[in-house]
This record gives structure tokens, C-alpha cells and sequence, in this order.
């Protein structure tokens, strides 16, 4: 069994979050170090997994902490995915963000078979403005 850890208080450095999404396989602008670095700091709620002192997983979210949270990022290095991390993720950010809050996400086109595994419903009202960069 892996002793994983889990942190709120612990901001990762940018090239750790880089690693992680470039193992991960996460599509996020990794070859742009200040737009992750700023992703990171606007965020207001972030919960990392750790295992022997590497970053393994993260959940980072923008939220009120009373009505709606939306989790901007949920990613596990490969290696560790299957053993229960990204759920514990989500977990650990329901805990964090309340009873009251919502909880809701973008997904990946990859991902859409695991969110319904985690406990998540499939919502078909929501829309978006695509970024332009």
C-alpha cells in the first residue's frame, strides 16, 4: 500500500506542477512557466498528493467556500493513478469547500468515463467562451 500524503498548505513550485501535468498527460500551457505560476497563485484552494517527497497529484479549485466550487484541475501521475488518489482529491476538496458548495468541473474528453466512478453527475447545462490563447 502507498503512504500517500495529502497537503493544503503547501503550494507546489511551477516546474513540479509542469511535471505533474506533463506526466499526467494534462493539456494545460506547460511551456508557459509564468501562466502556470499565475494559475497557482489565483487559485484559492489547492490540495496536493505527495509520495516520498515528490508531487503526484493536485487539485486545484476557485471557490466561495458557501455555493460553488469549480475545480480547475484534478491530475495524478500515471504511475499512481488507480490506487484511489484523484478520488481522494476530490474528497479532500468537498471536504474542504463545505456541505453548502457545489462542486463542478470541465472535463477532459479522456476523463469522461471516470467521474461518474467517483460519485460526479453529468451535467448538460452548461456553456463556455473558449479562451483565446
Amino acid at each position: 500500500m502507498l503512504k500517500i500524503s495529502y497537503k493544503y498548505d503547501l503550494i507546489p513550485t511551477t516546474e513540479q506542477v509542469i511535471h505533474l501535468y506533463e506526466d499526467a498527460g494534462l493539456n494545460r500551457p506547460t511551456t508557459d512557466a509564468e501562466r502556470i505560476r499565475k494559475m497557482y497563485i489565483h487559485a484559492n484552494l489547492i490540495i496536493t498528493a505527495w509520495h516520498q517527497g515528490e508531487l503526484i497529484g493536485v487539485a486545484r479549485s476557485l471557490t466561495d467556500f458557501c455555493y460553488s466550487c469549480y475545480l480547475a484541475d484534478l491530475a495524478v501521475m500515471k504511475k499512481y493513478q488507480k490506487h484511489g488518489i484523484g478520488k481522494m482529491l476530490v474528497e479532500l476538496t468537498k471536504e474542504k469547500i463545505g456541505k453548502q458548495s457545489m462542486l463542478h468541473l470541465h472535463a477532459a474528453p479522456t476523463a469522461m468515463e471516470y467521474y461518474p466512478k467517483i460519485g460526479m453527475l453529468k451535467a448538460e447545462n452548461s456553456f463556455m467562451i473558449r479562451r483565446l490563447e
